[in-house]
């Protein structure tokens, strides 16, 4: 016997289970709705399969228990459209000719159930209370995990996982001291974001922030936006302006790319941390500054002052002190925290109340190798959103290459062969572009490499090709 206290929760859990009985036949419609309202169930009815499908389309259900036999469309066809308008949608079928291969059969095309005529309904509410329990469940997991999610987050910075954790213990550590910081990591591993933690944590955190891309820059504007000019300076030049330096005096500035800067500029910004003074651009004048400077590449910069493409001495400058943000791929445990986070910003963006992901939506998101990081998480969520029909995503919903298993290199884990680097750079290169739809410019800010550098390596590689054709 249940006690008081267990017979008025299974009340409340079965009032959260609303329910569309669908069959031809009008009177086995009214006796099915009239016994599960009875029982404490919402339930509503209709012969009609459209109207069942726009109730499951519009979210006015969430299980349906539906006949096999209709004459204008049979259960299986409807059980497939309806998960094909909501994969979260639990079906349960009904048949007056039982068997366990016709059992299985809907079972392995996503029936939740399948039951035979006439029904036995304590078997049928020993399910539906089943599923009243998961509905419970899932409830309360969204709940506690929407009350634990502020304690995931560092400044805005979503993660739980140990190498997320040292970063923001790290940046605790750093930031109460006013100095220059150099942050690696891949391409949208969120560098940036743990530069303006810095800053939010730090004594000046009043004072402004100033952001300048390295890489998106030639050295004549890049000089001129971080150094300011006088009018008549260079052509153009039409007023005097101060540069990011002066703009964020007191504060800091974030040189994002700064791998990428050139050999004159980084003696110019050599000078700006040793002397802490600038000179615009044009101008005989020596100006005092004092900024905190927080550099961030993706780039092996030692490798790069090995091969003379970055000075010595601007790497010990700022190597003293390196915060490295992990790739997606080092920190899987994040990525539903991610998916959480994205899918709160991007319901309330386009109006739609979706509540998660689909269970095969999810393994082809924790299959993935995520080589965009966490900018190629948000692209892929922020597309499926927009795409969704139904309260959950599904992979139909997510960008294509997602739903597609991803290419081995040398022949998988069970056919790997040693292979010469340039080698593998091709293999992955080639890999990337064909996720980026062959988009050049996509595929670079993926590779995590200036679009010049691709195009160079292409050109190179076509050339390797031709000459190895001529040969043969």
């Amino acid at each position: 016997m249940k006690t008081l206290a267990e017979s008025d929760a299974v009340a409340s859990a079965r009032q959260k289970v609303s329910i569309c009985v669908l069959d031809d036949d009008p009177s086995q419609v009214e006796m099915f709705t009239e016994r599960l309202e009875k029982s404490g169930f919402h339930c509503v009815g209709t012969t009609k399969p459209d109207e069942a499908l726009q109730k499951v389309r519009l979210g006015g259900c969430r299980v349906v228990i539906s006949d096999i036999k209709m004459p204008e469309m049979d259960g299986l066809k409807f059980l497939e459209k309806s998960l094909q308008l909501n994969p979260g949608m639990y079906v349960i079928l009904m048949t007056g000719n039982y068997s366990v291969d016709s059992a299985v059969e809907a079972i392995r095309r996503g029936a939740c159930d399948y039951l035979c005529k006439p029904l036995d309904f304590q078997r049928l509410e020993r399910t539906l209370d089943d599923l009243a329990e998961v509905f419970l469940a899932r409830a309360q997991t969204r709940d506690l995990e929407e009350r634990l999610f502020p304690s995931r987050q560092f400044q805005g910075i979503v993660g739980k996982s140990p190498a997320m954790l040292d970063v923001f213990d790290m940046a605790r550590k750093i930031s109460r001291h006013y100095t220059n910081v150099l942050i690696t990591g891949p391409t949208g591993a969120g560098k940036e974001l743990v530069a303006r933690a810095l800053h939010q944590l730090s004594p000046v955190a009043r004072e402004r922030f100033a952001v300048c891309n390295c890489s998106a820059l030639v050295d004549t504007l890049l000089e001129s936006q971080l150094f300011g000019h006088i009018r008549g300076s260079f052509t153009g030049a039409t007023d005097t302006r101060p540069g990011l330096f002066e703009y964020a005096n007191g504060g800091t500035v974030f040189l994002d790319e700064i791998g990428e800067m050139s050999l004159p500029m980084q003696a110019k910004l050599v000078r700006v941390i040793q002397n802490r003074e600038i000179q615009r651009v044009g101008s005989p004048e020596v100006k005092n500054v004092n900024v905190r400077i927080i550099a961030a590449t993706n780039r092996d910069l030692r490798a790069e002052v090995l091969a003379g493409r970055f000075r010595e001495d601007l790497f010990y400058r700022f190597s003293s002190i390196e915060i490295r943000v992990p790739g997606l791929s080092e920190r899987p445990e994040d990525i539903p925290l991610l998916v959480q986070s994205f899918l709160k910003k991007y319901s309330e963006a386009y109006g739609k109340p979706l509540q998660g992901l689909t269970r095969r939506a999810q393994i082809a998101m924790l299959r993935h190798s995520w080589p965009g990081n966490i900018r190629e998480l948000e692209n892929a969520i922020s597309s499926a959103a927009i795409t969704a029909t139904a309260d959950f995503i599904d992979v139909g919903d997510l960008p294509e290459h997602l739903q597609k298993p991803q290419l081995q290199i040398a022949g998988g884990e069970d056919g790997w062969k040693p292979l010469p680097l340039d080698e593998v750079r091709k293999i992955h290169i080639q890999r990337v572009l064909e996720n980026c739809n062959n988009n050049r410019v996509r595929a670079a800010q993926v590779l995590g490499i200036g679009r010049t550098s691709l195009y160079r390596f292409l050109k190179r590689s076509d050339k390797r090709a031709a000459t190895a054709k001529a040969g043969a």
